[in-house]
């Protein structure tokens, strides 16, 4: 009798996972399998969620017509553990691509019992600056962000942040430590209106303002358009240091070849999903110009100007086949750089 319980067992959790649904002696746990691995209670006051993503590239980069790069790299490699305890959430974040040997990423703990309108988050997270900086790196439609958001554009740093959203407004203020100084704190915001926002129809103005150790101010300015397939982004970025101006933008625009739309949430664009089992396709096109880092094209930090095309092929909502290609000229010194790449991405 108990062996013939034994042999249940396998047949018993395999249903259960199937349903979804495993009873406890409490409220029942939901059990989703269907992308990152999630289990939560049905009430939804506890929840644990397993997920990572992985970028595998391969670029070849030029300067001045001579090869700099032409290699494959692990980008990013990417694993998580978030959830939440009632009104209380946290995320755990660690990479161990791009050959920097591991690093912690997010690292917070987030307090949502006020609801949306008032959200307050402590640890390491990403500053509330800049659109494109902002959406996550597997959702950004060009394979690497602009010079200009790599150049200004605070990362992650350890702080305290409170955001909230009311309707078609997002707004966001916290205090980071400046990891770009000894001692130095940092003081972030941002805040976005939608005044058009539906399923396939989104108008985004944006702008964001960062003090950095009382003697660098960062301001950003956002504006966005998409409507049925087609979307557009730009963003314009200054910074001003002991009275020395750097500026730079750039403008973006891509089309959904297949017909989906680019979700949009809370203020930032989304990851394509395809709408049926043949995948999606897109085309993007963008355009930089002034201050930034031109690193990617070989150019290093510098005012340039460059003009790049990529292509998309979403698979499904986890998997992303992509290439770019940019092409750059320093307007200080006349050099050239270029880089086309491509990249694998599965991300859950």
């Amino acid at each position: 009798m108990r062996n013939s319980f034994i042999l249940c067992i396998p047949f018993l959790i395999s249903n259960s996972l199937h349903a979804g649904v495993v009873m406890s002696d409490g409220s029942d746990v939901v059990v989703n399998l269907k992308g990152p691995m999630e289990i939560k209670t049905s009430d939804g006051n506890y929840s644990a969620k397993l997920g990572g993503g992985i970028q595998w590239d391969y670029n070849y980069a030029e300067h001045n017509g001579v090869a700099d790069e032409d290699d494959f790299s692990l980008r990013r490699a990417r694993l998580y553990l978030s959830g939440n305890v009632n009104d209380w959430s946290y995320k755990v974040q660690f990479n161990i691509g791009n050959n920097i040997g591991g690093t912690q990423e997010d690292l917070y703990i987030r307090y949502n019992g006020w609801g949306k309108q008032a959200v307050v988050t402590v640890g390491n997270q990403k500053e509330p600056f800049g659109l494109e900086q902002l959406e996550s790196s597997k959702d950004i439609s060009y394979l690497e962000r602009s010079a200009v958001s790599e150049a200004y554009a605070p990362g992650r740093n350890e702080g305290v942040l409170f955001t909230g959203q009311r309707g078609s407004i997002t707004y966001a203020l916290g205090v980071f430590e400046n990891n770009g100084a000894s001692d130095g704190i940092a003081v972030t915001s941002r805040m976005t209106y939608a005044p058009i926002m539906s399923v396939d129809h989104v108008l985004h103005l944006g702008m964001a303002y960062s003090n950095r150790d009382e003697d660098i101010d960062i301001t950003g300015f956002e504006v966005a358009y998409a409507k049925g397939p087609y979307h557009i982004q730009t963003e314009f970025i200054s910074s001003e240091e002991d009275n020395e101006s750097r500026k730079g933008l750039y403008v973006q625009a891509g089309w959904i070849v297949t017909g989906e739309s680019r979700p949009y949430k809370s203020g930032v664009f989304k990851r394509v999903k395809p709408g049926n089992s043949s995948g999606a396709w897109e085309v993007v096109v963008r355009y930089e110009d002034g201050d930034g880092a031109y690193s990617d094209e070989e150019l290093g930090s510098t005012d340039a100007t460059s003009y790049g095309v990529g292509v998309n092929y979403y698979l499904n909502k986890f998997i992303r086949i992509g290439a770019t290609f940019t092409d750059a000229k320093d307007n200080l010194n006349g050099d050239d750089g270029s880089e086309f790449r491509t990249r694998i991405q599965i991300a859950l």
